[in-house]
């Protein structure tokens, strides 16, 4: 049955917190005080399935279990396949290792010159500066390190980080992320940005972030102040399913563009979650709506423990095709995969070039009609003596 909500709605409340002041609900510390952390403090707001409850009692030794008070609103407790609720409630799955899965399924470790630093790309680099979130993601592709539920003891080294990029003058583009970064403080955060934005050579200052989405209260004007002072400072935030755009979220983007951020989305491609394409175009016009640029559409990385999340490729080719042409380019994300093993990331689309030559491309729009472009020396209208039989041929 195709995926319908109604598109004025807007989610926003304290639901189960209903009793709790405002001025506590909308402080970011407070939520992260009383966020969700044990099988307990769940089996009080809900019925848990036996593979939750059994989910619960391994997240310890994989990835911890954190849900803020008001991300938590947004499951459907009564619905086990609830998308929202799959995200984030642990489940006995993640404790089975399939073949090809890796602990660290994109290499970073190998293309680490200084703890807490990846450099895989020419221009650019990660900088990993903390290995907390406000709440844990299922199917994290650093699993191994947030939390430190694996005790993999991450300890970012802020000033080795700075006088390596400071050391390589190719670094133009810095990547702030993590865990996630606006879990720092303000004074920790703006150090940061700071000294990147006194390196002459670095360009492009970019955060990868999820706290929008599981902690709008933290984009305080405080914070916007920050981002105002030292930008453009670019954004990647991860929303996966319509639900998650909240009254709550939208205001936050907006706080956060009007302090002169761009915005883009980065979702995971997840069974029963997003695999459908329905579902991700309401996903993609909302996102709009926030001032929010749809950007990638990853494939989930090989991680250990995630296969009860995987999607067949050929899906997400499909949810692509479904999406070009039937809403604004500006709504179509990239479909990517991340190369296992540090092979860094891959675009994936669908095949609309049927041929190409010396004298012309032969390609499909997305209705299926054939259309030739004449190259470079191509007489006009020679094209037309070559036609695809049952199609119709226009040339340019």
């Amino acid at each position: 049955m195709p995926y319908s909500e109604d598109r004025n709605t807007w989610f926003e409340g304290q639901g189960l917190w209903q009793h709790v002041p405002h001025s506590d609900w909308n402080d970011w510390t407070w939520q992260l005080k009383h966020r969700i952390t044990s099988k307990e403090q769940l089996e009080k707001y809900m019925q848990l399935t036996p593979e939750e409850a059994a989910g619960c009692d391994h997240a310890d030794k994989k990835l911890a279990l954190a849900i803020t008070p008001y991300f938590f609103n947004l499951i459907d407790r009564n619905d086990p396949d609830c998308p929202i609720r799959k995200q984030v409630v642990p489940r006995e799955s993640e404790m089975t290792v399939s073949p090809g899965e890796m602990l660290d399924s994109l290499g970073e470790d190998s293309h680490s010159p200084v703890p807490g630093l990846v450099h895989r790309y020419p221009d650019r680099v990660l900088f990993l500066v903390t290995d907390r979130c406000a709440a844990y993601c299922r199917y994290c592709t650093r699993s191994r390190l947030v939390s430190n539920a694996q005790d993999y003891n991450f300890h970012p080294e802020y000033e080795q980080g700075l006088r390596y990029i400071e050391a390589h003058p190719e670094i133009r583009d810095v990547l702030l992320s993590g865990g996630d970064p606006l879990l720092l403080s303000d004074k920790k955060l703006e150090h940061l940005i700071s000294r990147l934005r006194a390196i002459k050579h670095v360009e492009f200052i970019r955060i990868g972030s999820r706290i929008p989405v599981f902690l709008p209260q933290r984009i305080t004007p405080e914070l916007c102040e920050i981002f105002k002072k030292y930008g453009p400072i670019w954004m990647s935030i991860h929303v996966n399913h319509p639900r998650e755009c909240t009254a709550e979220l939208k205001a936050a983007c907006e706080r956060l563009s009007f302090a002169g951020v761009p915005l883009g989305n980065q979702s995971v491609l997840l069974k029963g979650v997003n695999d459908d394409a329905d579902v991700m175009k309401a996903l993609v016009h909302r996102l709009l709506r926030m001032r929010v640029r749809p950007y990638y559409l990853y494939q989930m990385d090989l991680i250990t423990g995630g296969s009860h999340f995987k999607v067949d490729v050929r899906k997400g080719i499909e949810i692509i095709r479904a999406l070009r042409g039937n809403t604004t380019g500006y709504a179509v994300p990239q479909y990517t995969i991340d190369a296992p093993g540090g092979g860094g990331k891959v675009p994936v689309n669908p095949d609309y070039v049927e041929s190409i030559d010396d004298t012309e491309v032969v390609f499909r729009n997305f209705q299926g009609g054939t259309y030739r472009y004449p190259l470079k020396g191509a007489l006009p209208g020679a094209a037309a003596k070559l036609p695809v039989e049952g199609a119709p041929i226009v040339v340019f």
